[in-house]
C-alpha cells in the first residue's frame, strides 16, 4: 500500500547499529522523532514503524558523506534528522488518510521521480565518466518540488524548510561532484549507497 511505501522509501525506521565515535545513531534519532509525532498526531496503533536494514545503511552513509563534506558534525546530523522527521510526518498523514486523490497522484509522481533518481545514481556509479552533476541536481530539485506540493497544505513552513534543507544539501553540485569523483575519499560511501539503492530497486521498494 502507498502509505507503507512512503515509510519504506524515505525512512522505514532505522537499523540497530553500534555506537559510532561521535555517538550518532540514525535509529535512535528516528525513534525519538516517531515518539514526538505520535504523541501529538496519532496513537501507536495507527502508525507502526518498521526497521529496515537497507534504508538505515543508506541514511548512515549519507550522514557520513555530509559530515566529511561540511566538516560539521552538527550540520550533518541536522540534515539527516530533517529527512527522517519529514518522512515520519508524511507517513502519519498517509496512515490517517489526510491526502486527497489529487495529492495521491502527486505522491505517485514523486515515487516515480525517486525511482528515476535511484536508477540514475546507480548508473552514474557503475559506468565511468557518465556522471552529470546537472542531471542529478535537477532530479533532486524535481523531487523536492513534488514533495513540497504534496505537503503544501498539511505541514508548517518549518517543515517546508526542512524539505528544502535536505534536497538542497544533497542536490549541491559541488557535493555531488566530490561524491562521484573516482579518486575521492567518498568512493566507499558511494559504493555502499548505490548497493543499498540497488537492493531497494530490486525489491520493488523504490
Amino acid at each position: 500500500m502507498l502509505p507503507e511505501l512512503w515509510i519504506i522509501d524515505l525512512c522505514r525506521a532505522l537499523r540497530t547499529q553500534k555506537a559510532t565515535m561521535d555517538a550518532f545513531s540514525s535509529k535512535d534519532m528516528a525513534m525519538k522523532a516517531q515518539k514526538k509525532i505520535l504523541s501529538s498526531m496519532a496513537t501507536k496503533s495507527s502508525v507502526q514503524m518498521f526497521i529496515d536494514d537497507t534504508s538505515s545503511e543508506i541514511l548512515d552513509e549519507l550522514y557520513r558523506v555530509s559530515k566529511e563534506y561540511t566538516g560539521n558534525k552538527s550540520e550533518a546530523q541536522k540534515v539527516v534528522k530533517d529527512l527522517v522527521k519529514i518522512a515520519v510526518k508524511i507517513g502519519v498523514l498517509f496512515r490517517n488518510n489526510r491526502f486527497s486523490n489529487e495529492e495521491l497522484r502527486v505522491a505517485q509522481d514523486f515515487k516515480k521521480k525517486l525511482h528515476t533518481g535511484a536508477m540514475t545514481a546507480i548508473s552514474f556509479y557503475e559506468v565511468d565518466f557518465t556522471f552529470d552533476k546537472t542531471v542529478m541536481s535537477e532530479i533532486l530539485a524535481d523531487c523536492r518540488d513534488l514533495l513540497l506540493k504534496l505537503v503544501n497544505t498539511h505541514l508548517t513552513p518549518k517543515s517546508h524548510g526542512r524539505i528544502n534543507h535536505v534536497f538542497n544539501h544533497y542536490g549541491d553540485p559541488q557535493l555531488l561532484t566530490k561524491l562521484y569523483d573516482p579518486n575521492s575519499n567518498f568512493r566507499p560511501n558511494l559504493t555502499r549507497i548505490c548497493k543499498g539503492l540497488n537492493k531497494l530497486v530490486e525489491d520493488g521498494t523504490i
